[in-house]
C-alpha cells in the first residue's frame, strides 16, 4: 500500500483547502446560482427570442424607438445628478457625525428614511409638496410665492424623492469608510502644522477615495433602478418615463416578456458601463488598497 492511499480521504481533502469549513460556502453558491446567475442567463436568452422577427428584433426595436431609447437619457439625468448630490450632502455630514458624542443616536435618525420605504416617503411627500401642502402654504403666508410651487409629477418631485431614500444608504457607506481612517493620521499632520483643509486634501481624501468610489457605483445603481418614485411622484408618460417603466409596461401592459427581458438587459448594461468608468477613473487616481482602514 503506497503512503498516499494510506492517508485518509479527509485529510487529503483538507491539505488542499477543501474541509468542513468549506462547505459553509455552498449554501451562498447555491443561492447565487438560484436568486442571480439563473435569472439572469434565462433573461438574457429570452431577450434573443422575440415574439417575432430575427433574434436582435427587440434591441432593433429599442434603439429604433425614441421613446424607448431616450428612457436611458432620462434615467441617467436623475440617476446621476442625485447620486452626486447624495455623495456632497454625506461626506460633510459623516465627517461631523464621526467626532460626535452621540454618534448612534443621530446616525439612527439620519437612516429612518430607509425604513419607512419609498412608497411611504412619496405619500409623504404628496402631503407636503402639494398645492395644498405645508411647503407651499408656508412659502405663501410669508408672502415668498404668489402662487404654489409645482414640485410634484414632474422631474424635482422624482429627485427629490430618490436624494431623501438615497441619502442615508450613501451616508451609512460613507461613514464606514470614514470610521476605517486611523484618526492618528489626521493627528499626526495636524502635529506637522497642516490645516484642517490640507488633512483632508492630502490624507483623508486620497484614503476615501476608493470607499466613495464604490460609494458612488452603489448609490448610482440604486437610483439607476428607480420606479415607484416616478410612477408617484414623477410624469410616468412623460418627463421622468425612466427605463424600469418601459420595462414594466413591456412585461405587464404588452405581456411581452422577451421584450421587456431585452429593456433590463440594456438597462444592466447601461448600469454596468457608468461602474465600470467609475472604478477605472478610481485606478487611475488611486493605486493601493481598496479601502484606508486601520492596519
Amino acid at each position: 500500500m503506497s503512503a498516499t492511499t494510506s492517508i485518509p480521504l479527509s485529510q487529503r481533502l483538507a491539505a488542499r483547502g477543501i474541509d468542513s469549513l468549506t462547505l459553509l460556502v455552498l449554501p451562498a453558491v447555491f443561492f447565487l446560482l438560484a436568486l442571480f446567475i439563473y435569472p439572469f442567463l434565462y433573461g438574457l436568452v429570452l431577450s434573443f427570442t422575440p415574439k417575432a422577427g430575427p433574434m436582435l428584433a427587440n434591441y432593433t426595436r429599442f434603439f429604433s424607438d425614441s421613446f424607448l431609447y431616450g428612457t436611458i437619457a432620462t434615467t441617467l439625468w436623475l440617476a446621476l445628478p442625485v447620486t452626486i448630490v447624495t455623495l456632497l450632502l454625506a461626506i460633510p455630514i459623516a465627517f461631523r457625525v464621526r467626532m460626535m458624542k452621540h454618534q448612534r443616536l443621530l446616525t439612527t435618525i439620519l437612516v429612518i428614511p430607509i425604513t419607512l420605504g419609498t412608497v411611504l416617503v412619496a405619500q409623504g411627500l404628496l402631503n407636503y409638496l402639494g398645492p395644498q401642502g405645508w411647503f407651499n402654504r408656508t412659502l405663501l403666508t410669508l408672502g415668498l410665492i404668489s402662487t404654489p410651487v409645482k414640485l410634484l409629477h414632474n422631474y424635482w418631485g422624482v429627485c427629490i424623492s430618490l436624494v431623501i431614500t438615497g441619502f442615508p444608504f450613501t451616508f451609512l457607506l460613507t461613514l464606514s469608510y470614514l470610521s476605517g481612517v486611523d484618526p492618528a493620521l489626521e493627528q499626526a499632520g495636524a502635529t506637522l502644522g497642516a490645516g484642517p483643509w490640507e488633512r483632508f486634501k492630502h490624507i483623508l481624501l486620497p484614503l476615501l477615495l476608493p470607499g466613495l468610489a464604490i460609494t458612488f457605483c452603489l448609490s448610482f445603481v440604486q437610483a439607476f433602478s428607480v420606479f415607484p418614485s416616478a410612477v408617484l411622484l414623477g410624469a410616468p408618460a412623460g418627463p421622468t418615463r425612466v427605463i424600469s417603466i418601459a420595462a414594466y409596461q413591456a412585461a405587464f401592459e404588452e405581456y411581452d416578456y422577451s421584450m421587456a427581458s431585452a429593456v433590463a438587459m440594456i438597462m444592466g448594461v447601461v448600469q454596468l458601463s457608468i461602474v465600470v468608468v467609475v472604478l477605472a477613473a478610481r485606478g487611475m487616481l488611486y493605486r493601493g488598497p481598496a479601502g484606508g482602514g486601520k492596519g
